[in-house]
Parts: C-alpha cells; structure tokens; sequence
C-alpha cells in the first residue's frame, strides 16, 4: 500500500493545467473522488460524491476529482460537475496507480506533505464516511452522514486498472 505519494505524480486539470501532486497540495491538502466514468460503479455515485465534495468546499482542503478519461469524456460523464469543482483527466491511470488504488470510485485524502492519510475504495459508506469524519477533525469541519436518502447500496466498484 502507498503511504507517500510520489511528489512528481502529475495531476492535469481540465483545461490543460498539468502540475504535480506536491504543487497542486502546497497551500491545501487534497481531497478526491476518483471515478471511472466508463463504469457503471462509477456513474451510480456521482451524486453522493458530489454532495461529499459540496460539504468539503469551504475547509481547508482542495476538493477535487479525478476521472479516469480524456478531458472531454470526463466533462461528458461529469456534467455540470466538472464546472463546479476541479477536475483531474487520468487516461492513463497514472495518478491512480501513483495512489496504490485498487478500486473504482474511491475517495482519497492527501496531506500537504504527501501522506496518503486515508482511501476509501468501491463504495463502503462507513468507509467513506469514516475518511470524512478524519478529514473533518483535521480541518475543523462537518462531514457527511452516510449513506444519505437515495445513496445506492455498498458495493465492491470496479477494477482501478481498467
């Protein structure tokens, strides 16, 4: 399991903005929903993954996600999402295998200093909900109860490879 992530791991924003991991957290810690867009795992919880990162939006923590596409399949799966929060393209995979990921979606937290504090993977809500209250304490914030009215049940996701 990674316990440091790499700090040239390269993070590209839609847009074309591409920086690694180390300058993309110097001023805030990291919070991701890694998706795959071409899942249907993936699809059935953009919703609640949305709302997680609405809840986290004003901590002290760049809320983000990274979608395992190109910039314009990652903009179709996304939707409206992709304007409200910053969006990562991994068409490779390489952010995710920086990661140590095994499964898709999952919820990533990153410190400044590169510690992988905490990945939740597939979709476990006491999981997910468990890295939000670390990340909640950490920042001083509220976290989500999960899993919320119309969440879809816990299941295993899908392979993080592809």
């Amino acid at each position: 399991m990674v316990t440091q992530v790499a700090e040239d791991t390269q993070l590209t924003a839609i847009g074309g903005q591409s920086r690694s991991i180390a300058e993309w957290t110097t001023t805030f810690q990291l919070l991701t929903v890694v998706l795959d867009p071409y899942t249907e795992q993936s699809a059935w919880l953009l919703e609640t993954a949305g709302r997680i990162l609405r809840v986290f939006r004003g901590a002290d923590v760049r809320t983000a996600w990274i979608v395992t596409a190109d910039e314009q399949d990652a903009k179709r799966f996304l939707g409206p999402w992709a304007d409200e929060f910053l969006t990562f393209v991994d068409p490779k995979r390489e952010a995710v295998a920086a990661l140590g990921l095994e499964a898709l979606p999952a919820l990533v937290y990153v410190r400044q200093d590169l510690a992988l504090v905490g990945t939740a993977e597939g979709w476990d809500p006491e999981a997910w909900e468990s890295l939000g209250r670390l990340v909640a304490k950490v920042t001083s914030w509220s976290f989500p109860k999960l899993p919320g009215a119309g969440d879809p049940g816990a299941y295993a996701g899908s392979p993080a490879t592809g």
